[in-house]
């Protein structure tokens, strides 16, 4: 077929992919390795870099290109690579190369700052550094709602969740807000009655990495295209080709980074199998961060709370640090279950877990939208913490607004993914126990086959072909349905 003006836009973002790929790689360094001193010259090249991309993105010869495209002879494929590849330039188009270079430098600043000012509990010192990375944050929003026609905090949530609007998360966040309290009371009560045994001490930090290893392993992770390291937060980086993972140890305790270390390889298998063939193109990459987060939540919540996960665990435990009572099969399943309200997010239960979300995201659209401020955050946080989930975090800076890295990198409109993506991944196995009736069964018996090759065959390979909505149309035959989560949990945690 003759395609010049198509052969010529999927030319430019191969060379895209391929800058990203270095780009990348010098960001995950920047988190995993960097010596500290290192950080300014890093921050400028990694500014430089992002306005080269930014330039060729918003070459006006695209524009012209895409027009051109759309009545060329192309195939369904094609046509939805061309509608992604629109879709970047739209958005890329809305921003000056300045603004993106004074954004990549604001927020590399200022996440380098954050790293030693969250430990020292030292609010007042992020704000220096936080109040630019919002005003330019806000800055990104006004110009993107003014292309897209959205309100400004919908047009960052669209850059990570595509169709998404706050309307739609108020809604599902709404609905959750009514139930989850009674919720985590009534399993709290029930799991009072059976408290699990918890592990002892200390664990040798060489043994946890290798225990991370060998679980990575069983869930298919291919290590000759990625790898393991250690990270402040831990993050799922790279590409398909090279992806990055980090995780982060503790003495004191080996769940932390083995349930981290399993959510992040759910990221990097959905990563390093997306379709080869598209490689490149916008059609070959994740359709959405929601979608992103229910292939980390199947694999940490879905997979890793199960019973049979624990079994699996449980000589693999005694391999790395001797035998003990807390290791049975029955107790590691009740430790890896417990449900307790907490301060911090990545250590959360999957019960208590969307209160941590809807907390952010109930001050992150205010703070986008201009109503309030960055000093304000603290007094809402400390509210709102209460209410959802019990606890007192005034003055705890560093167990409350300092402790993700999220605002500080200028990630706002992301938090609603993760409770998304939760309730996409118990669509998804919902879904695959009707098409595969002894599922439970299987995964009792150390079988996870029937459940990652559906994942694999309906939204790793998949990628970006279709919409959202589509996607999860054909996948489940339903767009998000919010009652299979709560149904998730109420089965595994009321025996409902």
């Amino acid at each position: 077929m003759n395609t010049p003006a198509y052969d010529a836009l999927t030319a430019t973002y191969t060379r895209l992919h391929r800058l990203g790929h270095l780009q990348s790689i010098a960001g995950w360094d920047q988190a995993a390795n960097m010596p500290s001193k290192g950080n300014e010259a890093r921050s400028s090249a990694m500014a430089e870099m992002a306005a080269l991309l930014h330039r060729l993105r918003t070459d006006p010869a695209l524009g012209d290109q895409i027009q051109r495209a759309t009545q060329e002879p192309l195939n369904d494929e094609q046509r939805a690579n061309l509608r992604e590849i629109g879709r970047d330039w739209r958005r890329a188009t809305a921003l000056p190369e300045d603004l993106v270079q004074r954004q990549e430098m604001t927020t590399a600043r200022c996440e380098h700052a954050w790293r030693s000012q969250r430990p020292a509990n030292d609010w007042a010192g992020f704000l220096v550094n936080f109040r630019p990375v919002l005003a330019l944050a806000r800055e990104r929003a006004a110009l993107l709602a003014e292309r897209s026609g959205l309100s400004r905090y919908d047009a960052l949530m669209d850059h990570f969740e595509p169709g998404m609007t706050s309307a739609r998360v108020d809604a599902v966040f709404g609905e959750v807000r009514q139930w989850l309290p009674g919720l985590i009371r009534a399993v709290r009560e029930r799991q009072a009655l059976n408290p699990a045994l918890d592990p002892v001490g200390p664990f040798p930090l060489d043994r946890q990495r290798w225990l991370c290893e060998q679980v990575m392993r069983i869930l298919g992770f291919d290590f000759e295209a990625g790898r393991l390291d250690v990270s402040t937060h831990p993050f799922c980086g790279g590409v398909p080709e090279d992806v990055r993972m980090t995780t982060r140890f503790s003495l004191d305790g080996f769940l932390g980074s083995l349930m981290g270390t399993v959510h992040e390889t759910g990221h990097g298998r959905y990563e390093q199998n997306l379709p080869r063939e598209w490689l490149g193109q916008p059609m070959a990459e994740a359709r959405s961060m929601a979608l992103h987060e229910s292939q980390s939540l199947s694999f940490e919540m879905q997979i890793g709370g199960h019973p049979g996960f624990a079994a699996l665990m449980s000589p693999l435990l005694v391999q790395a640090f001797g035998p003990q009572p807390a290791f049975e099969p029955d107790n590691l399943h009740r430790l890896i279950t417990r449900v307790k309200p907490g301060l911090i997010r990545v250590d959360a239960d999957e019960v208590t877990y969307p209160a941590h979300i809807i907390l952010r995201y109930e001050i992150e659209r205010p703070l986008i939208e201009g109503e309030i401020e960055a000093e304000d955050i603290p007094a809402l946080w400390d509210t709102k913490m209460m209410e959802l989930l019990g606890l007192d975090t005034r003055g705890n800076f560093q167990d409350g607004p300092l402790q993700d890295v999220h605002w500080p990198a200028g990630l706002l409109g992301y938090f609603p993914c993760y409770s998304l993506g939760a309730m996409y991944a118990a669509q998804w196995f919902s879904t695959i126990r009707r098409q595969v009736p002894d599922l439970d069964g299987r995964i009792a018996a150390g079988d996870l086959a029937p459940a990652l090759d559906w994942l694999k065959a309906n939204i790793w390979t998949q990628a970006s072909r279709w919409t959202t909505d589509e996607l999860a149309q054909r996948a489940s035959g339903e767009v998000l349905n919010p009652a299979h989560f709560r149904a998730h949990l109420e089965r595994r945690y009321l025996g409902v």
